[in-house]
């Protein structure tokens, strides 16, 4: 029997980046769900109703979700071609350095979707102004 693999991401998504990586970096092959976050899919709401968000990897009709936790997954239930070292000292300086990132990344989408919102105000604004023009 074929195993069923499919990840649900988006074209901007940095990661979905990450999980479509390994999954190459295993040789595994696997369907990609391009999900539209402003009108999400059923689909997304069911395989993850806590935090509706990707990226979200569906392997056999079980979902996982997170990104980091879909790594672990990934890692060890396909493994060929280890992602991270096998030095328990390398392994956690790799755990750090992931942790880091990701807490970067978030950081600077929660700064972008602020200046974002601003702008969507500001266009709100001016619209309002023209039409009562």
């Amino acid at each position: 029997m074929a195993e069923e693999l499919k990840l649900f991401s988006n074209w901007s998504s940095p990661f979905g980046f990450r999980v479509e990586h390994a999954l190459k970096m295993k040789g595994l092959e696997y369907e990609t769900v391009l999900e539209d976050l402003s009108n999400k899919s059923d689909s997304l709401l069911e395989y993850n109703p806590l935090y509706k968000k990707i990226p979200i990897l569906v392997h056999n009709g079980n979902p996982i979700c997170e990104s980091l936790v879909i790594l672990e997954y990934i890692d060890e239930t396909w493994k060929q071609c280890p992602l991270l070292p096998q030095d328990p000292y390398e392994k956690a300086t790799a755990r750090f350095w992931a942790k880091f990132g990701d807490e970067k990344l978030h950081s600077l989408n929660s700064k972008l979707m602020e200046k974002l919102d601003y702008i969507n105000v500001l266009v709100t604004v001016s619209r309002g102004m023209l039409l009562e023009m």
